[in-house]
C-alpha cells in the first residue's frame, strides 16, 4: 500500500508521496513513487503512483525510454492534458502486455493509479487523477487536491483545512499532517516521504526534498500537532450531563 497527495492551488502545486511498499509484514521495501520529468525553464511534469509496483515501474520506465524518441513523449507534448492522455495510454499498453504474458492472472491485481501535475511554459498549472483504466479527471478550485492509495486517514484534515487559496507553505504543513495521521493509523504507509513544492511560473526553480526519521521539522510538526489536539480537546466544552448519565 502507499499514500500520495497532490494539490493544485492559486500559488502553485504541492506533491507528497510515501515510499513504503510491502508484500507482508516481513517484506517491506522502499521505492520512490514521485517522479519528475523536467525541461528547465520550459516544463515540469510530476507523476505519483500507487498500486501494483511492477506495473507503475514499467509505465515510468517506458515514459523515460521514449523521451528521446521521435514519437510522442512527455518532453514534447503541447499540453498537460496531452501528458495525462499519454500516461493513460502507456498504462493501458503495459497492462495489456502483462495480461497477455499471464493470461490466467493467478489472482494478481496488475492495476495502478497515478496523479500527474505540473506546468508548461505559457499555460496554467494543472493536476490530473488517472484511474486504473487510464481515464482521468482534473483538479478544480472546488476540488483542489487528489489522493491515491491509503487515503482515508489523511483526508479529514485536507477536507477541513485546505482550499484553493491556501498559501503553499500552509498547504505543505497540511499535507505533512495528513501523512502523519496516515502513518499513525496504517503500518503500510511510512517514511521516507518525497515532496515537491512548485510555485506557479517558477519553472527554473524546482526543488525536491526527502523526509526521513531524522528530519527535525517533521518530528516537531507531528509532536506539536499531537500536543495541540490534546490541548484543544481538553479546552472544548464538556458534554451535557444527559449525554452520558
Amino acid at each position: 500500500m502507499t499514500y500520495c497527495v497532490a494539490m493544485k492551488l492559486h500559488d502553485g502545486l504541492v506533491f507528497v508521496a510515501d515510499s513504503r511498499t510491502n508484500a507482508g509484514v516481513d517484506n517491506i521495501a522502499i521505492f520512490r513513487k514521485l517522479h519528475l520529468f523536467r525541461v528547465p525553464g520550459e516544463r515540469l511534469i510530476a507523476i505519483q503512483s500507487a498500486g501494483n509496483l511492477a506495473t507503475s515501474q514499467a509505465v515510468i520506465s517506458l515514459l523515460r525510454q521514449r523521451l528521446d524518441s521521435e514519437g510522442e513523449n512527455l518532453h514534447g507534448v503541447p499540453t498537460l492534458n496531452d501528458a495525462a492522455r499519454l500516461l493513460g495510454q502507456t498504462l493501458r499498453e503495459v497492462m495489456q502486455r502483462d495480461a497477455e504474458d499471464a493470461p490466467n492472472g493467478h489472482g494478481l491485481d496488475l492495476s495502478c493509479s497515478f496523479l500527474l501535475g505540473g506546468q508548461i511554459k505559457g499555460a496554467e498549472p494543472e493536476l490530473f487523477n488517472l484511474y486504473p483504466h487510464g481515464n482521468f479527471i482534473s483538479a478544480t478550485e472546488d476540488t483542489p487536491f487528489f489522493q491515491i492509495g491509503e487515503s482515508k486517514y489523511g483526508k479529514p484534515i485536507l477536507d477541513r483545512a485546505l482550499t484553493f487559496d491556501t498559501p503553499l507553505e500552509e498547504a505543505l504543513r497540511c499535507a505533512l499532517l495528513s501523512f502523519d495521521s496516515t502513518i499513525r493509523s496504517n503500518l503500510s504507509v511510512g517514511l521516507p516521504l518525497d515532496l515537491v513544492v512548485y510555485p506557479r511560473d517558477h519553472l527554473d526553480q524546482v526543488r525536491s526534498h526527502r523526509i526521513d526519521e531524522q528530519d527535525e521539522y517533521f518530528q516537531n510538526l507531528r509532536r506539536g500537532w499531537g500536543e495541540g489536539l490534546r490541548d484543544l480537546l481538553g479546552a472544548l466544552p464538556a458534554p451535557p450531563a444527559d449525554y452520558w448519565r
